[in-house]
Order: C-alpha cells, then structure tokens, then sequence
C-alpha cells in the first residue's frame, strides 16, 4: 500500500523507455515503471504486445509524492513532452501499442485529467487524442525495458534531450511567486514599468533595455520575479522589442484575445502577476516552431547567468548549457 502522500497515474505517451526518462526526473516523482496497460491479454510480452493485437500500450507507471507536486503540474509536462493530436503514433513509432492515454486509479482525478484535456484542446486546431480511462489493467514490462536510457545513456529516445533537461528545472515546490498589490508595484517600478505592466502601454521601439540584449541569463516577471525566458530562447527579429521563440514553461503565461486599436492580436501576460508583457505572432523561425513572442523589455528583468545561483534561480542553470552570448 502506498504511503497517505504518494499517488499514482499511468501515462502512455509512445516508446515507454523516453516517457520513463522523462517523468523520473521532475521533481516529486518518486518512481517510474514501464509497462502494458489497458489491453484484453494477461501478462503479455514485449513481442506480443508490438503485434498490436494484444490491446495494450506502452505505459510508464507514476508515483508521484502528492505533498510535492500534483496532477495539475504533471499533466502539462507530460503533454509537453508528446503529440497529443496524433493517433497511434509518438515520433517513428507507430501502431496501436503507441497511443497515448492518461489512466487513473483515483476517480478524484477523473476531473482534474479532463479539465487538462480541455484545457490542452485550446492549444491545438486539430482535435486531442489522448484517451482518458480508469485503469484496466497493467502489467510491468521485462527488465530489460526498466530504467533503458539510464542503462544506455545514448539509446533510441523520441523525446528531446532538451525537453528532459526542461523537466529537470520544472517549477515544483521551487521559490515562491505572488502577485503584489497595484500601490507596492507603484512604489517599485518606474514609471514605464508601471504603465506597461498594469495598463498594457508599449514601449517605444529599439529604444528598450533588452532589444539588444543577447547574454546568458533568464528574464523575469519583473513584477513577481518569476523566470518566465531563457537567453538560448532570443532572437533578433527586428522589431525593436526583445523577441523569444518560446516561454520557460508555457503554464506560466497567459494567451488572451487583444481587440484594440482595431485588429485581433494574441496578448501574452504573466499568469502569477498577471503583468502585460507584449504579444505573439506566428512569424517566428520555422525551426524553432513559428513564434515570435514580443514582449517589452519595461515588463522584464534579467538576471545574469552568474547571478542566477545568488539570487535563488541555480535550478534553471541547466537550461544555460545550451545559451551561447551572441
């Protein structure tokens, strides 16, 4: 029996060996396991269970230290990590043993899972094929699939290094971050700051602190003090205004409809804060997915790579390994 604190969910989300990897680092997951679940054959093998005829997915059970970290914080590391659109197939593997689904044990969860689906539904055009089901069954996989890619550090993996590196620095149980009320943040910031945090102006272009700003460090909410991007995420669009193609974690900001001055913008602002931090255009880089998150240098703060440590931010130091001063 499980401790009153730990909890389990089953994720399916492809190969078995990379979701393993991926969900063992984040932190308050406690175990990981690979295994067949939800199939109408007991105690099936690998080789039966590729024939797609057994029912079963791979499947990498979760047991997560509830006191630590929650479904609401799993679930989008999880999403993030896979194609949720796709059916029957994660990367190059394909067949019916590769769907992805999310099965509980905890009918209290069932609610918290779909309101994620909901939630993740938003995010994509085409319709989300991540089944939601109570656990059927489950069986665990053979040894030689438990723990694969620390035991063969370079084996087949569809899951970016950089994706499992980003779940190492996931914000659980890390600093505290809260909003503060509109009088302090009068007091704290500069005028410029004030009004574009809180009344959503914008700065004049090219004439910011960040435009130009291309050394290792993160950016924060300059309200809250959240890291919300990462220098190996910034580029020189040459708009003027700081641009990044992604957030840290995109659960920390938020996407609202933008009607003013006559056209339908995407404004993106801090979800803690709920500070005004700019917009996002689908003109980004195609390789690094299409997006231009524009967002003015007065709704930011950046912290150096070698103060990151000092100043309470050494848990995204490894997201530094790949920032490059430019």
């Amino acid at each position: 029996m499980l401790h009153t604190s730990l909890k389990e969910i089953y994720l399916a989300g492809g190969c078995f060996w990379g979701i393993d990897k991926y969900m063992s680092v984040i932190k308050g997951v406690v175990e990981t396991e690979s295994g067949y679940a939800n199939g109408h054959t007991e105690d099936p093998t690998y080789r039966e269970v590729c024939t797609g005829k057994t029912g079963h997915t791979e499947t990498v059970k979760v047991v997560y230290d509830a006191t630590v970290t929650g479904l609401d914080v799993l679930l989008p590391l999880f999403y993030a990590a896979i194609d949720p659109t796709a059916i029957n197939r994660q990367g190059g593997d394909i067949g019916s043993q590769y769907r992805t689904g999310v099965y509980y044990v905890d009918s209290d969860n069932k609610e918290i899972i779909d309101s994620s689906i909901l939630t993740l539904a938003k995010q994509y055009k085409k319709p989300i094929a991540v089944e939601v089901l109570p656990l059927k069954n489950y069986y665990p996989a053979e040894e030689y699939h438990q723990k694969y890619l620390d035991k063969n550090p370079n084996g087949y993996c569809h899951i970016s290094k950089e994706k499992i590196e980003k779940a190492k620095v996931a914000r659980v149980g890390q600093m505290s971050f809260q909003a503060k009320p509109k009088a302090e943040l009068k007091q704290k910031l500069t005028e410029m700051q004030y009004k574009g945090t809180q009344n959503s102006a914008t700065e004049p272009p090219f004439q910011n602190e960040y435009n130009a700003n291309f050394k290792p460090g993160i950016y924060v909410d300059v309200t809250t003090g959240e890291p919300l991007f990462v220098s190996s995420d910034k580029f020189d669009a040459g708009c003027g205004w700081p641009s990044f193609s992604k957030p840290i974690d995109g659960n920390l900001i938020n996407e609202v409809v933008d009607r003013s001055f006559g056209r339908k913008r995407i404004e993106v602002r801090s979800k803690t804060g709920d500070a005004h931090l700019g917009h996002v255009f689908d003109d980004g880089p195609k390789e690094t997915g299409g997006l231009r998150y524009c967002i003015n240098s007065a709704s930011l703060l950046f912290v150096p790579m070698e103060e990151m440590e000092e100043k309470g931010y050494g848990y995204l130091l490894p997201l530094m390994r790949n920032s490059i001063e430019k």
